[in-house]
């Protein structure tokens, strides 16, 4: 079993658990939301997404945000899966971030969209 995002003890006293599906979209969840350095001992877990949103809104910074995504996203979980899209919008000071990938365990389609 797999430790949920965010960490939480329910009712039960134990530490809650989340399947294999929820918590590989958890892993990209944190993946999108961690900076670099960010996490003790593991300095390269992350994207750095969250410093682009003030950035100029530009089809050079799409790029070079997806680019970032696909990335890290590579390294820390393509094992478990092959990204097949990834959609970066920038509104004023809204991301919005849609990775399409499909699970190599299950060899499902799924698509995640994150805001913030």
């Amino acid at each position: 079993m797999n430790v949920a995002f965010p960490f939480r003890v329910p009712g039960d006293g134990r530490t809650a658990t989340a399947d294999d599906d929820r918590h590989i979209l958890d892993l990209i969840e944190q993946i999108v939301f961690t900076s670099a350095g960010e996490r003790v001992n593991r300095p390269t877990f992350g994207s750095g997404l969250l410093q682009l949103v003030f950035a100029a809104n530009s089809p050079e910074v799409a790029s070079a945000t997806e680019y970032l995504l696909r990335s890290s996203l590579q390294q820390h979980v393509g094992d478990r899966i092959d990204i097949q899209e990834i959609g970066v919008l920038a509104e004023e000071s809204t991301l919005r971030i849609t990775v399409a990938y499909m699970v190599k365990r299950t060899e499902e389609r799924r698509v995640a969209t994150f805001v913030r």
